[in-house]
């Protein structure tokens, strides 16, 4: 099991990388390609149509962060709750609890990014690289 210890900052760097491939993928057509589309559909979901805007800011520049490994607990945080919030309002009204295939995804992310707030950015990132002495 000691073995298994040293494949932490790898993981981590997994996880970041990945999920940070995830949002960047999400947000980006929030905030540049299909805006218009997005600020339709807020609405639909029960936000104003404004929220398309912070979506695809914690979605584009959280994943862009957690792929640096840049204030990467801060980043996961606003994404995890993001998520929960997606799960909350739009996904489990669409069928409850029990309907796990409807927030399965979002789940997983929140998981996740929940994961990166508990154990933070690890030894191959940036917050390491810069914030070192102070943690």
């Amino acid at each position: 099991m000691h073995n298994l210890e040293k494949l932490k900052p790898l993981a981590l760097l997994i996880l970041r990388v990945g999920l940070g491939v995830i949002f960047i993928y999400h947000g980006w057509p929030k905030l540049i390609t299909h805006t218009h589309e997005t600020l339709q559909a807020f609405p639909h979901m029960g936000f104003p149509s404004y929220f398309a805007y912070i979506a695809g800011i914690v979605e584009l520049f959280g994943g862009i962060l957690l792929i640096a490994g840049l204030f990467t607990r801060i980043a996961a945080l606003l994404i995890a709750g993001e998520m929960a919030i997606a799960i909350l309002r739009v996904h489990l009204p669409q069928g409850g609890i029990m309907a796990v295939g409807n927030y399965q995804f979002p789940l997983a992310c929140a998981v996740g990014a929940f994961a990166l707030v508990a154990l933070g950015a690890g030894a191959i990132s940036l917050d390491r690289a810069i914030f070192k002495d102070k943690a």
